[in-house]
């Protein structure tokens, strides 16, 4: 198991923190009315890779400022190699053997997280979200079209996924009203339009790809176009959804909002937690079969009004972020720095392992207990927050939270 790195910055040193000197994950900040800056948590505090580029104390690129704006893309643009040498020369600056005059630069470089205000950390080409879960896909089939027919016959054999709206992508704090949409109960001969009763959460991993490709790509190839992880929070109306999905897939269901966490944890942080997707019942063709793990343990969970709802680890993924981007290049679909491909609901095979309301209720069918009160889905008010930490000697690799308050629908946008 890997070692904590120790930094003469002591609040990166301490267990609990999700940002030790071995994460070093880039986000956007701000602080009070000032300009967007791109940054890395170190601890608490907010590292000013902006203002260490303009000031020439470090550089990404030796010809161009690429922090100069509040997002990472143009840095992701340059490719692997600049991503680690990048990482190298800024774990030296904030390593404790760093110089005084080193520690003096990234002092008045920095700030402290308390006073600063998180944005989105990227800008967001495109979305897609998959469904790689196989617990959770299991728990939906089952409920919809029973135990011998829960997995469609393509599951085991190609991620499925359908594509999302990249302009609906949001960062964690950000409140969501409960959507208004066309719904119909089984028993009414008709739909009728209005907010939706049965708004759900789902707890995923987003995986930021930060090269572009325009040709089929081998999973290894996937795996090194991948940038970072965020988790992400995939809000879904599932009433709308059910009316909605055939024959096409999900679409109003799964636009209201996805919230993201604020700091991209890097795929080089996270490297030490590499792990094998689960058992394969079935062989994948050879341009998505496995070559080495490129899963990762990572503890995740959601909570509700700050209650702990459900714990799941993200090793329960069938198909990696990597077979899911091959995946999705197979067909020739260029793909941009920026892109971000959603995970899927991650859950476990225990039902307090279950990653949305839906499955932890059994579509509302068994109500589960809480501090606030029985749920079956979200009542307008409540807070839901997805955690994730990847563990270490003495250390842990954290994401910040992914957070969101559901908010009262808003008036009918129809009435006159």
């Amino acid at each position: 198991m890997s070692e904590l790195k120790r930094s003469w910055l002591e609040s990166a040193n301490v267990p609990d923190t999700d940002f030790p000197l071995n994460n070093l994950p880039y986000g956007v900040f701000s602080v009070d009315d000032g300009d967007m800056r791109c940054g890395v948590a170190l601890g608490d505090r907010i590292i000013d890779a902006t203002g260490l580029e303009a000031a020439g104390h470090l550089r990404a690129d030796a010809d161009a400022d690429v922090l100069d704006a509040p997002y990472w893309n143009d840095f992701m643009e340059l490719g692997p190699a600049a991503w680690s040498a990048y990482r190298v020369a800024l774990t030296a600056m904030l390593a404790e053997d760093a110089s005084d005059g080193v520690q003096d630069i990234i002092t008045t470089y920095s700030v402290p997280m308390a006073a600063a205000t998180l944005h989105m950390p990227f800008r967001v080409a495109e979305y897609t979200d998959f469904y790689a879960g196989r617990h959770h896909a299991t728990n939906v089939g089952t409920m919809f079209r029973g135990a011998e027919n829960a997995l469609p016959p393509n599951w085991l054999h190609i991620p499925i996924g359908y594509n999302g709206r990249a302009s609906s992508v949001v960062v964690s704090g950000t409140d969501v009203h409960r959507p208004w949409g066309q719904l119909k109960a089984p028993d009414s001969e008709a739909p009728v339009f209005a907010p939706s009763k049965r708004f759900d959460i789902e707890l995923e991993m987003g995986a930021i790809v930060g090269q572009p490709s325009d040709r089929p790509l081998t999973v290894d190839e996937a795996c090194e176009h991948i940038f970072g992880y965020v988790l992400l929070n995939d809000w879904s109306a599932r009433d709308i959804q059910a009316w909605e999905y055939q024959p096409l897939g999900p679409f109003q269901a799964k636009a209201t909002a996805t919230t993201i966490s604020p700091w991209i944890v890097t795929a080089e942080a996270l490297a030490p937690f590499r792990t094998a997707t689960p058992a394969r019942e079935k062989p994948l063709l050879p341009h998505l079969a496995d070559t080495t793990p490129m899963n990762h343990d990572i503890a995740l969970s959601v909570s509700l009004n700050d209650e702990t709802i459900a714990e799941t680890n993200a090793n329960e993924l069938y198909y990696s972020a990597a077979q899911q981007l091959a995946h999705h290049t197979t067909s020739g679909c260029p793909m941009r720095a920026g892109d971000l491909l959603g995970s899927g609901t991650i859950s476990g095979p225990e039902k307090h392992q279950r990653g949305s309301l839906l499955e932890l209720s059994w579509g509302g069918k068994e109500p589960i207990e809480t501090d606030s009160g029985p749920r079956s889905f979200i009542e307008d008010g409540d807070t839901l927050a997805l955690h994730g930490s990847a563990h270490g000697n003495g250390y842990r690799i954290g994401f910040g939270h992914c957070v969101g308050t559901v908010l009262a629908a808003a008036e009918d946008p129809f009435a006159h």
